[in-house]
């Protein structure tokens, strides 16, 4: 049986020593004093631990039913869902207008690290939720926000987003859902949705759909597609609920992971719809809901791997075989344990310093949406919007890799379900898959986010680099092992740009066949860079007295390793993009 502890001390590291949130000037950021971030830290921990990880190998075995249009949810699921409810969680950073909490974004992101961390699957309820209300909250009108917001706020009512289509995912101008105005001012929905997460459940007295569909007339592609409400019970003008709408869930995915979560085809048969935002606009407004989705799936790439790795981390402290070759450290029993192998201690080297400086960039990139909305900072969001498709791609790219290791660790035990390593691996492994595959995060990358602003946001993040580089050049604890690496990747990233502005005008292939390797050079620059912040903090805690020095050591040490044995890894992905699109490209596609 798999099991899960919060890392409340690490996340306060970040929060307080690394980002020192409380000192900010981000508005609402004043209120983020430790003891008021670690109390609810400490809650939202008692609550995964307690409540919803004992739930995850269960509801991973039991899933999701479907009997006569009714989708029932693992057992245990409704009850954990009232207690999140009852605590205010699903509000937690949403407007106080509405009900909510009016944190931070960061501190949401902290809290959903852990929720995802305790069970993925279950999360995903409230995570769709909270997407379909950032969509209707920036979008929607007066009366669509006091209609649907309060109780989506207060997790009576839940949401979706429905995008894809049998015959279309990341191409959305081929949908064919349609939308029919009627003489009232709604409209008529019709088609079919697929891969819905949540898209119908027993959690909540109702589900409000966002659907993208076409009204007839409207432009081809992609610029006539407009985003509309559609709820499962029709809202009367009092509040209450109404008739059941015309639309059903016509069947569930049987999937690789995520089984505690229900994932719907959507049939829409005439279903009533109101419009959100502007005709043909829905693009726009669906992409409110993405963005954050593509954030929070970063989190939940690396949340997998932290829980996978707490497991390996467990057993290879305790699981005896074979003996250090430099002399027994368990003399008395038959073997050592395997923590003392080198191999074994590479293994779990990779999970942790991926883990950590992870869960520093996440946060970090929570800390650049606060900026942008609270802050009504264009730079925090331009450098947001460049960093997101990095946060997606990469973080959940590596966060599945971690779970194999993990699952490594364990050796044979790890292909057992009864330690639940293999479960991780399953649910991690959607992450790389939904909310934009990683190869579409790599060509927004390269294709769009490198040009924003004229290039001036990727130049801005070099500059960042730079400047923290020549602050920090006499720092002795970052001058062992930390600044030369640092450097040297970012030159390494820096060289891959160049190419790709010398060569991608001549030859697009050149640039967009070099993307994904662009995307994680990206993030093992954005890693290194974090890596060299907590160590900076980690040692001028140790200066100051702090009374946990191996801690803080092992910060330093963990960051040590990531900076020798894992960001040089620019260096391959550099010689892998200067070797344009031949390799890749010169196949016909008859003889593959």
């Amino acid at each position: 049986m798999p099991h899960y502890t919060a890392p409340v001390k690490d996340l306060q590291f970040v929060l307080h020593e690394v980002l020192n949130v409380s000192t900010k000037d981000t508005p609402g950021y004043d209120e983020l004093e430790r003891d008021f971030t670690n109390a609810v830290l400490e809650e939202a921990g008692k609550l995964g631990e307690n409540v919803l990880a004992p739930l995850n190998p269960t509801g991973d075995e039991e899933g999701c039913t479907l009997e006569n249009g009714v989708v029932r949810t693992p057992k245990g699921f409704k009850d954990a869902y009232d207690q999140m409810r009852d605590g205010g969680w699903m509000g937690l950073d949403c407007d106080p207008e509405y009900g909510g909490q009016g944190m931070p974004h960061i501190l949401q992101s902290a809290v959903g690290e852990i929720f995802v961390s305790s069970n993925m699957a279950f999360n995903m309820y409230q995570g769709l939720s909270h997407g379909a209300y950032n969509a209707i909250h920036a979008h929607g009108t007066d009366a669509q926000k006091q209609t649907y917001l309060p109780k989506m706020v207060e997790g009576s009512w839940s949401g979706t987003m429905n995008l894809t289509e049998p015959h279309c995912g990341t191409d959305l101008g081929l949908i064919r859902t349609k939308a029919e105005p009627q003489d009232d001012g709604s409209y008529k929905i019709t088609g079919q949705k697929i891969w819905i997460s949540a898209g119908e459940h027993d959690l909540t007295d109702n589900i409000i759909h966002l659907v993208l569909a076409k009204i007839p007339g409207g432009p081809e592609g992609v610029k006539g597609i407009s985003l509309f409400i559609v709820p499962k019970f029709l809202v009367k003008e009092d509040g209450s609920l109404g008739d059941r709408n015309s639309l059903s869930c016509g069947g569930l995915e049987k999937k690789m992971g995520i089984h505690g979560n229900a994932t719907c085809v959507m049939n829409y048969d005439g279903a009533t719809g109101y419009l959100i935002g502007e005709m043909h606009k829905g693009m726009r407004a669906m992409f409110t809901m993405m963005n954050e989705a593509r954030l929070g799936v970063g989190i939940q790439g690396y949340a997998q791997g932290s829980v996978a790795y707490q497991n390996a981390l467990a057993f290879a402290k305790d699981r005896l075989q074979g003996r250090d070759v430099t002399g027994p450290v368990n003399p008395n029993g038959p073997a050592d344990p395997i923590i003392v192998h080198p191999d074994v201690r590479r293994n779990l080297m990779d999970q942790k310093s991926f883990v950590e400086g992870a869960r520093a960039f996440a946060l970090w990139g929570a800390e650049l949406i606060d900026r942008s909305h609270r802050g009504k900072d264009a730079d925090a969001e331009a450098m947001i919007s460049l960093l997101t498709p990095v946060i997606k791609g990469f973080l959940t790219d590596k966060g599945f890799e971690t779970t194999v290791l993990a699952q490594q660790t364990l050796g044979g035990s790890g292909f057992t379900r009864e330690w639940g390593l293999e479960q991780f691996v399953r649910d991690a492994r959607i992450t790389m898959i939904y909310e934009g595959t990683n190869g579409i995060q790599s060509l927004d990358l390269v294709g769009r986010k490198l040009g924003l602003n004229g290039g001036k946001t990727v130049m801005a993040f070099f500059d960042m680099v730079k400047t923290f580089l020549k602050d920090n050049a006499d720092n002795p604890a970052l001058q062992d092992g930390y600044l030369e690496p640092l450097k040297a990747a970012s030159k390494d990233l820096q060289a891959a740009g160049m190419f790709f502005m010398q060569q991608g005008m001549k030859n697009p292939n050149d640039a967009l066949s070099g993307s994904y390797d662009f995307m994680h050079m990206f993030g093992h620059v954005c890693m290194g860079l974090m890596w060299a912040k907590m160590a900076k903090a980690a040692q001028e805690a140790l200066d100051a007295g702090a009374t946990d020095k191996d801690f803080y050591q092992s910060k330093l040490a963990t960051g040590r390793y990531y900076m020798a044995r894992q960001l040089p890894a620019t260096g391959m992905h550099l010689a892998r993009i200067q070797s344009g699109a031949a390799p890749v490209m010169t196949l016909d596609a008859a003889n593959f």
